[in-house]
């Protein structure tokens, strides 16, 4: 059986606008959107391209650790294609999202964004 990636799980203080800013800036779906046992709200998202995106708050009694945008170890970000890379930032830029990197490269072009809730992104143009 291949090991296929089930979702990415994003923590947010405020999962509705969260959510509502992939949506914008990315066309997302809402799947579902309920309060768990555990306390915290819970939306379930769904890229254009299947891949599901989990927004949620702190559970009840959790402790939650600062977010960071910048370049780091670990997971450090993912990344959407672009047809047009300076008409993405633009649009994005206008959502609240912040250029951090970038554009920049020859063969493919990238650039890095700060997006809400300190999540990194990476635009690719092929």
């Amino acid at each position: 059986m291949p090991y296929n990636i089930n979702h990415i799980h994003l923590k947010s203080d405020d999962p509705e606008k969260s959510a509502n800013w992939w949506v914008s800036a990315f066309n997302f779906t809402i799947l579902s959107d309920a309060t768990r046992d555990s306390g915290d709200r819970f939306i379930r998202c769904q890229s254009e391209g299947g891949l599901i995106v989990n927004i949620s708050g702190a559970r009840t009694g959790e402790n939650m650790g600062q977010g960071n945008s910048d370049a780091h170890w670990g997971l450090e970000h993912f990344g959407f294609d672009s047809e047009n890379l300076e008409a993405d930032i633009e649009r994005l830029e206008a959502l609240g999202a912040k250029l951090v990197d970038g554009p920049r490269g020859d063969g493919p072009r990238i650039c890095f964004l700060a997006c809400p809730d300190d999540v990194r992104i990476e635009l690719i143009q092929q």
